[in-house]
């Protein structure tokens, strides 16, 4: 892997769907070791910008880079986790047999992989589930598993889109502590989309996106001292207000 001091670096990206523009002129960076959120109301164009950052789709302008190198880029899977807004699940399997599944799509060890499959249950506290099939699943608890295949290769960059909807408050808080810890100890980055305002104040750095627009990025308490207020909410809606 490379290291940089800039491990995602987003530069002048728009992005349209026929005459539908999503994003316009998009510029930002993340470095290693942070935790990144991306807010803003559905639609606002978070995970258009989330899927060119892993390489699924091409921006029409500008450019992403990862690690330094352009995406798309199959050469730097290995070192990204995405877990999409939308469950990609084989329903017909386990819970055991999908995470095994995408964890032998990564060059590792028969050791290694059984301690990352068990590593990343426990995480998301689904072990005692993990014969059971996904059909018979839950929707948190299908949710609670695509994060776990997000994490089962160990990867430098996490990806998250949405990853906390349809949790419960508790698994949503011991999930977010756990990415506290792969942050604080293993040094991962994370970049993780949201509408929820109490998650954005967990991050190091918010960017706020609105209409494909990024409105205002900084740390959270920069943000709120630069408009005098309290609350994350507040500088969303009146930087929405400066927006032409």
């Amino acid at each position: 892997m490379l290291f940089v001091s800039i491990e995602i670096d987003v530069k002048g990206v728009s992005k349209s769907y026929g005459k539908t523009k999503v994003l316009q002129g998009i510029n930002l960076q993340i470095q290693p070791g942070q935790i990144y959120g991306l807010i803003g109301p559905s639609g606002s164009g978070k995970t258009t910008l989330v899927k060119l950052i892993v390489g699924i789709d091409s921006a029409d302008e500008g450019q992403v880079e990862v690690f330094g190198k352009s995406m798309p880029n199959l050469e730097l899977l290995q070192d990204i986790g995405y877990m999409a807004q939308a469950d990609a699940l084989y329903l017909e399997l386990t819970g055991y047999e999908n995470l095994a599944f995408f964890a032998s799509l990564y060059p590792m060890k028969k050791t290694e992989l059984t301690k990352r499959i068990a590593y990343a249950a426990e995480l998301v506290k689904l072990t005692g589930e993990l014969k059971k099939k996904v059909a018979a699943y839950s929707g948190g608890m299908k949710r609670r598993l695509s994060l776990a295949i997000a994490l089962v290769h160990d990867p430098q960059i996490l990806i998250l889109d949405e990853p906390t909807v349809g949790i419960d408050p508790e698994l949503r808080l011991s999930i977010w502590n756990e990415l506290m810890h792969l942050k604080n100890e293993h040094q991962k980055t994370i970049l993780i989309t949201t509408h929820v305002m109490d998650e954005a104040e967990k991050c190091d750095i918010v960017a706020m996106v609105r209409s494909g627009a990024l409105l205002k990025s900084g740390s959270p308490a920069d943000l709120k001292a630069a408009y005098g207020v309290r609350q994350l909410e507040e500088v969303f809606l009146q930087a929405g207000r400066e927006q032409p």
